[in-house]
Parts: structure tokens; sequence; C-alpha cells
């Protein structure tokens, strides 16, 4: 690595550490985050013509995180339309090989299934219906990561600290070491229950509750707090967990 290569990375590592630090940065944050829910924010972008519903600053993590660990499987939990399957595809192509992204979904909608399977990077897709956490479902899945070297786990389904805990104990076995598991919607855990909605989950049982209980006694996964540091605007705060 160049000097000046060297230097930069020192200076943005040093960024990262003031913006950590910085707790009126933090609020502001915050506040920032909370009004964006209320608009729905996150359901206003599109990943090569497909709704993603996320934040862009997620997405951005993703891409460093799928270019640096260079998975050839990766297991996402929750579809909804597509958007972000595709987005993760995209990132596999880019990589080569015959490298694959299993999504799975209790109930892929019809309309989604067939603009998902007509989609250009649809040959990186597998789609499988049903509960994330039916042991045969989650068996079979095991089955196909076996077949790979380097598999990442991607959470985002139903947000209710069992449900997530659940997957956490199921899938987490399957990452491999580097790789990361990363728990989306921690958010949650952060905000007032009126901007939950009416929803099974709130701010006592959520993904981020899940996450805390599993890494209690879970010592192979610890919670890579940089890139939070770094992102600040982001709906996985505390979920990106690096394998050791």
């Amino acid at each position: 690595m160049s000097d000046e290569i060297e230097k930069f990375r020192k200076e943005c590592d040093a960024n990262i550490r003031e913006m950590a630090a910085d707790a009126d940065y933090e609020r502001v944050n915050q506040q920032w985050l909370e009004h964006s829910i209320a608009h729905k924010y996150s359901y206003n972008f599109n990943w090569m013509g497909r709704p993603i519903i996320q934040y862009p600053q997620d997405i951005v993590a993703m891409q460093e995180l799928i270019w640096e660990v260079q998975p050839d499987f990766i297991i996402e939990t929750g579809i909804a339309h597509g958007g972000s399957l595709i987005f993760y595809a995209s990132m596999l192509e880019l990589l080569g090989g015959e490298r694959q992204i299993l999504g799975i979904d209790i109930d892929i909608r019809a309309h989604n299934r067939a603009e998902i399977e007509k989609h250009p990077m649809s040959h990186r897709i597998q789609l499988m219906q049903g509960s994330s956490i039916d042991e045969a479902l989650a068996a079979r899945v095991a089955e196909q990561a076996s077949q790979h070297k380097n598999v990442m786990v991607l959470l985002d389904s139903n947000h209710t600290h069992e449900h997530v805990l659940r997957e956490l104990e199921l899938y987490s076995p399957l990452v491999s070491s580097g790789n990361y598991l990363v728990v989306f919607d921690t958010i949650v855990d952060d905000l007032p229950d009126s901007l939950v909605g009416d929803r099974p989950w709130s701010n006592a049982a959520n993904p981020k509750t899940a996450v805390n209980e599993f890494l209690k006694t879970n010592k192979d996964f610890s919670i890579d707090a940089r890139i939070h540091d770094k992102l600040k605007i982001t709906v996985a705060s505390g979920g990106y967990l690096k394998r050791a």
C-alpha cells in the first residue's frame, strides 16, 4: 500500500472516530431518521428498476462489505419487492464466477416473483417460499450453503424479537469466518412506538434486542461498530455482525 493511500485511510479513520464521539451529531441524525421514517423515505429508491426499501447509506455499506469479503453465496430473509435481491445479485455479477443469492420469504407475491424472474440479474437469484424459521426450510438452506466456501447472511423479514432470535440461531452457523451476518431494522429499538405503527414489534422487543440476547452466548460474532459510526444514518445500528 502506497504512503498516500495509507495516509488517506488514516484520515478517514480519524474522521469516523470524531463523528462517533460527537453527541450533537448523533442527536441530529436521530431526529432526521425519525422524520424520514414518518415520510417513508426508504420506500422511494429503486435498484435496477425494483423498489429496494433501504436507506442509501446502508446500500453503500453493503456494497463495501460485499466487495471486501467477496461472498460466493448470500442468504437473504425477507424479499418484499425484490430490489435488495437484485442489488446483491448485481454485486455478485461484478465479482464473477458462479456466485448466487438465495431469497426467502413467507409470501412471494406473484407480481414481485414475475418481475424478479424476468430481471437481467435473475440468473444469480434463487427464490424459496416459506417461513425462514421453519426447520425443514432452514435445513434445505443449510444444505445449499454447505456447497459454498464463503457465505454471508442478511436478515430482513419479520422483526419480532422471537423471530429474529430464531433466525440468528438457525443461520449464524452458516456464516463463513471473516464474513458478515447483517440484521436490518435494529433501528426499531431507538424509535418511539408511535413511529412503529400497528406492528407486532416495538422498542422493547425487536431485532436489536434479539441481537443483544444472541451475543450474550455466541462469542463467534461481534458488532462492527465502525460501520454505524461511519454511516450515522442507518436502519441497522448494532446489526452489522462480523464472524471471527
